[in-house]
């Protein structure tokens, strides 16, 4: 029991100096990069709704019952529910995966995103739209609940609402001149994954014309880095802190 006590105390100790590579800022913006095009594809290729959050489609969703839609109303309620389900799950797994003592939640789950996002571009554009809606909205509401603080600063990878609103508020900060050098580095950090999100969606809907259902492939590029990177730090130089839990979680 006391070591187990002492084994805690050490992680937490070393949790407050130490950063794991799925908490790594540049992992963030290329999950983000691959969000942004996630976003579009379902918007320009599979039916115009917002896979990455679900503000978007409430606000359709409450103007089509709005004006007696119901049938389109329950259109944009099916990813709604997709996203909460996403979430349940992304809290579920995690523990179990944890236990295995193999790899980290957050490395298998890109992972399973790269595989699921692959198959996708299977799926011919003929085919009801809901099904990929559905999937990439679970996909997309797992990574956002998975990865939330890029070294020590808290993040969204899918959408950047919060981002413009910290953007806001540190340069409050930097005008204040209320630690000039971390309102800084914040706006810095949100601005570049602002940046990344729009990237990533101007990439995917120039290729769009082209490649049409395939261009989902294009986010499994950043994808692949990510996991590449994370599952070599988690089979080498983090073997040993699998059980260390990222900031935020």
């Amino acid at each position: 029991m006391k070591g187990n006590l002492k084994k805690e105390e050490l992680h937490k100790e070393l949790h407050r100096e130490f950063y794991l590579t799925c908490e790594k800022y540049y992992i963030f913006e290329l999950l983000t990069v691959a969000a942004g095009m996630m976003g579009l594809y379902t918007y320009i290729l599979r039916g115009e709704v917002f896979c990455n959050a679900q503000t978007g489609n409430v606000v359709k969703m409450a103007l089509e019952f709005g004006r007696g839609n119901f049938r389109e109303c329950i259109y944009y309620l099916i990813p709604f529910m997709a996203y909460i389900a996403g979430t349940v799950v992304s809290e579920i797994l995690p523990e179990k995966v944890r236990k295995a003592h193999f790899i980290r939640w957050d490395t298998m789950l890109v992972g399973i995103e790269i595989i699921v996002l692959l198959a996708i571009g299977f799926i011919p554009l003929t085919w009801p739209h809901q099904i990929v809606q559905v999937i990439i909205c679970f996909l997309c509401s797992m990574q956002f609940n998975t990865f939330r603080q890029a070294e020590g600063i808290p993040m969204a990878t899918t959408f950047v609402t919060n981002h413009v609103r910290q953007i806001g508020i540190n340069i409050a900060k930097r005008i204040q001149h209320k630690d000039e050098s971390e309102a800084e580095r914040k706006i810095s950090r949100h601005g570049n994954i602002i940046l990344a999100f729009f990237t990533g969606g101007a990439i995917m809907t120039a290729a769009s014309s082209y490649l049409q259902e395939y261009t989902i492939w294009l986010a499994v590029i950043p994808l692949s880095i990510c996991f590449i990177v994370m599952l070599r730090s988690d089979l080498i130089y983090e073997k040993a802190m699998l059980d260390l839990k990222p900031h935020g979680h």
